[in-house]
């Protein structure tokens, strides 16, 4: 398997991406680059753009992939689950667990307010402390994750569950090294007539429960709009992202490494010398491609914050401003995070950051790794995922002109491609990648669908 290393040296060229060359309909998008950075060099003898093919149009409508590849539809929307319930609307932000030699869970996030259809139990088996919140009839709320145990050798789902209910606008989260999910509310809701409880938290969901988790939110993380999670294998800390036009990139250092509800700091990350800096580059640009900015962290308090101004706060203290941070995944020693709406075409960003090695110190390094400057390269770059041939995985989230999305592939070379398109007007979330590297799982926000994808991932290498 190539190292996050690798691909790292190869994704430097995407950053450059204003040097592209477009071809038209499913050509490759080719990325004429020889630069390098602190991440390593991309050669000069870097090798061009293979034909990877064009996307084969799929019959059933669904999702069109590369010549090889195939999906399978393992959950749909209303689906009758193990425990009498039915698979939810919206489906988005996803991992995916080794349970044995031959079975996976997926825990599945659902991003659903109470505006939508309340879970429906069956009253024998409702047990109120298996539900955070319930709606002015008692109903639980239907946001949450549900769990599928899913035979990577026989092809079928064994099991499928809710395992979080009571919960506003799951959106994303992150796996742990521990074996849990970390699920995140895209919410600020406040008790009111419909919702009896405070939103906005981060839950944490065992990847081997077979039953609804009782809901406990980590509070110490703090209450705003949370996005994504990714935790340092090393030191435990939570980085998080927020999305919001003006959000804040946090970290969370728990008092015990791998116990989250134990409590802890959390902190904004700051550019040393330059505070209240606006990474977005809506304005005048502030941050320039490939640019190390040494980073600091300050602590922030009132983390429930009431009044739903603890970026403003933070941004107060001099924390740098980004836009809508989304998906984020960790790798050897630095971490990517997708900025959605970020750079000066609006189209997205993605960030890299670097913690320090010393983890007694309060420093880390900050660079703008990619800033898409048409939609042809990304547009609204969300989820991210590494193929096990170290290429990127790149889900886009945009409802606009455009009428599909795509998940976008990047070679360790620099080469952009298309490697599956949406037929219809919705977004894949949540891509995750089986431990043996053979399945790649992706959702299909809504109508709400999750499939299997295999192919010959081998053919990517370049």
């Amino acid at each position: 398997m190539v190292t996050r290393r690798q691909f790292n040296r190869g994704f430097i060229a995407v950053a450059f991406s204003g040097l592209a060359t477009h071809l038209q309909g499913g050509e490759l998008t080719r990325f004429l680059s020889t630069v390098s950075s602190a991440s390593g060099n991309l050669s000069n003898g870097a090798a061009g753009p293979r034909d990877l093919g064009n996307l084969v149009a799929d019959p059933k409508g669904i999702i069109d992939l590369l010549p090889g590849f195939s999906y399978q539809q393992i959950s749909h929307l209303g689906d009758l689950m193990n425990d009498g319930l039915t698979v939810p609307d919206r489906a988005d932000g996803m991992g995916c667990f080794e349970l044995d030699d031959e079975r996976v869970v997926l825990v599945r996030n659902h991003e659903l307010t109470p505006l939508r259809k309340p879970a429906e139990l069956a009253d024998e088996s409702f047990d109120s402390t298996t539900v955070y919140d319930t709606d002015a009839a008692g109903n639980p709320l239907p946001g949450g994750t549900s769990n599928i145990v899913y035979n990577l050798k026989t092809e079928k789902v064994e099991y499928q569950f809710m395992s979080l209910l009571g919960t506003i606008r799951n959106c994303s989260g992150g796996i742990t090294p521990w074996g849990s999910w970390l699920t995140c509310e895209e919410s600020v809701a406040t008790p009111s007539d419909n919702i009896k409880k405070d939103h906005g938290y981060v839950f944490e969901v065992p990847s081997k429960t077979m039953k609804l988790v009782k809901p406990e939110p980590i509070k110490a993380m703090g209450r705003f709009n949370h996005e994504a999670a990714c935790v340092d294998p090393i030191s435990g800390i939570v980085y998080l992202t927020e999305d919001r036009s003006d959000s804040l990139f946090y970290r969370y250092i728990p008092k015990i490494k791998g116990d989250l509800k134990a409590g802890g700091q959390l902190q904004a990350l700051v550019i040393k010398g330059k505070p209240k800096f606006d990474t977005r580059n809506w304005q005048a640009p502030q941050m320039q491609m490939n640019q190390e900015y040494v980073c600091e962290w300050i602590d922030l308090d009132d983390v429930e914050s009431p009044k739903d101004d603890l970026r403003l706060r933070g941004f107060e203290q001099g924390a740098a401003l980004f836009a809508r941070g989304e998906g984020i995944h960790f790798g050897e020693g630095e971490m990517y995070f997708c900025c959605t709406s970020g750079g000066a075409a609006k189209l997205g960003q993605i960030m890299r950051y670097r913690p320090s090695s010393d983890l007694k110190k309060q420093t880390g390094t900050l660079s703008l790794f990619v800033e898409s400057p048409n939609k042809a390269t990304f547009n609204f770059g969300d989820n991210l995922a590494v193929a096990p041939s170290g290429h990127l995985i790149v889900c886009e989230d945009q409802y606009s002109d455009i009428v599909n999305n795509h998940l976008k592939g990047v070679t360790p070379q620099g080469q952009v491609y298309d490697f599956a398109k949406v037929r219809w007007q919705t977004e894949p979330a949540g891509a995750c990648f089986s431990a043996d590297g053979s399945v790649l799982f992706v959702n299909l926000y809504s109508p709400s669908v999750t499939l299997a994808i295999r192919g010959p991932w081998e053919s990517l290498y370049a």
